[in-house]
This record gives C-alpha cells, structure tokens and sequence, in this order.
C-alpha cells in the first residue's frame, strides 16, 4: 500500500547550520530554509541547555492541540447552528463525514499557522535560503529519494500485516468516499493543503526548535513520533491491536524522512513537495479501491 495520505532543506548554507527563530513576515516564510553561516555552525558547538528546550518542543505542541480542538468545537457549534436555522431536527443537525473532514483540516490549518506564526516563524534569509535549494539537482534526487523509501517501507508493511493477517486500516481511508464523490477538490486539500500545514508543524515548528538548540536527533525523533501519534490518535482510530503499531511505525518513518530531508536540503519546500508526492500516490490507491 501506498504511505497513508494525511487528512488533509542538503542545507542551502553551511553543514551543520541550524534554524533560526526568526519573525519575518510574508506567505513564503512558512517554507524556509535555516540561517547559514559560521556563526550559526559554531553556535551548535554546544547544544542549548536540554530542559528549555524540550519545554519549548512541548509547549508547542499542546498549544496546536489546544487550537485544533477549539476550532473543530467551533466548527462543530457553528455548523449545527446554520443546519438549526435552516429548521434541521436535533438527529439532523450533526455535521456528514464530508463536513467533519473539512472543519478538521481546516481547524488543523488555522491550528499550525497560529503556533508557526507566533512561535517559530521564519526571516528573510531563511526564505531567501528555501528558495535557493529548490533551484539544486540534488535536492530534487533527495525528493525523490523520499518518496521511494516512503513507498517501500509502505509495500513492507503490507506484506508484512497480510502475513499476519492483521488489520492495519488506516484512519484516513475514511478519505475513499469523498475522493471518489468529489476528487478534484480532496486532492487539492490531501496532496496540496494538508501537507503544507503538516510541514509547518512537525518540521518547521517542533523539530526545528530542537535542532536550532543543537539537538537535530532528538528533534526528528519527538516529531516523529507527535507526528505518528497525531495519525492514529491511541483509541480513536481506525486501527487496532497490532495493526495501530504497524500504522505507527508507517507515520513515524514519513516524519523521520520528512524531518531529514529538511536538514539535508535546508528548506521545508523540499520536504513539503516530498509530503505532497507520497499523499498524492495513497489518494490515487484510495481511488483506485472500490
């Protein structure tokens, strides 16, 4: 199987440079790139004190699944609210699957440019440095070098749940309806909009923090294993037993590849096109499906 779809930068500069925590403004500032340069490597040296730095991953992180939870409530409310004026009866009231899945996403969206923007959000060289990279023969050999690792570690864990006959259905094949019904406009949202938000949040955002201070491994094994457990939330989704392990183990690698090819090409349009190419190839297997 393909990797699932999401319901919904070698370094542009010196080796070794980390990313800034910069505030510069502008659209193209989510897709940056880390500050290069000698003083960047040499601050590296010596990794930031672990304890503020972990705070910080941590504070991020429940601050987007505060702001997700509060706009899926909102959209909820606010959807019951429309289908009660209209005269809809309490049963009828409850947003389709189709209406769930949007306010999700969007909910998801809203949630991550909030944190980026106040949190982590990026400064001119970085966005200057992202752009640079994409215009680099290697960093399109690392994009697609991630999709083929991403589509053999999927194929794996196929065979491997089919041996075993185990159930490893993930939660995002609820997507095959609405992919079927409507294609065009869940395309746009799985392949294009989902990843970007998702890149913004467990690259730019959580893994950035820790390898800004210094920690790059750790960072890209918190991220993901938020990134995994934020997939298939423990208890409330479609997997169970073996199978949500099995399911982990899948989105924890798609953040892992995502994280390094981040570092390894300094700009998060890299791993973000990466995203996007893997979510793209599980939609058109959605499809394919019955």
């Amino acid at each position: 199987m393909a990797a699932p779809a999401d319901p919904s930068p070698a370094f542009a500069g010196e080796a070794g440079a980390a990313p800034a925590a910069g505030r510069g403004l502008g659209s193209t500032a989510a897709f940056a790139a880390p500050a290069s340069g000698r003083g960047s490597a040499a601050a590296l040296a010596t990794p930031a004190p672990l304890l503020p730095a972990l705070a910080g991953f941590f504070f991020d992180l429940l601050l987007w699944v505060f702001l997700l939870a509060g706009g899926s409530l909102l959209g909820t409310v606010a959807w019951g609210f429309v289908q009660g004026l209209n005269g809809a009866s309490p049963a009828q009231a409850g947003p389709p699957m189709a209406v769930s899945l949007a306010i999700g996403l969007l909910a998801t969206a809203f949630a991550a440019l909030i944190v980026y923007y106040f949190r982590r959000n990026a400064n001119a060289v970085e966005r200057s440095a992202a752009w640079r990279a994409l215009s680099r023969p290697f960093t399109w050999i690392w994009i697609a070098t991630a999709i083929i690792v991403l589509l053999s570690g999927s194929s794996l864990a196929d065979k491997l749940t089919q041996a075993l006959t185990i159930d490893a259905t993930p939660t995002n094949a609820v997507l095959s309806e609405p992919l079927h019904r409507q294609p065009a406009l869940w395309l746009v949202f799985a392949v294009l909009i989902a990843p970007a938000y998702e890149e913004l949040m467990f690259r730019r955002v959580l893994f950035g923090r820790l390898w800004a201070a210094g920690r790059p491994w750790l960072g890209l094994a918190l991220s993901s294993v938020a990134f995994a457990l934020v997939h298939e939330p423990p208890g409330l989704g479609a997997g169970r037993g073996w199978g949500v392990l099995v399911l982990w183990s899948v989105y924890a690698l798609m953040g892992a590849v995502f994280a390094w090819i981040y570092r390894r090409t300094g700009s998060l349009w890299a791993a973000y096109l990466a995203h996007a190419g893997n979510n793209l190839i599980a939609c058109l297997a959605l499809m394919d499906g019955p």
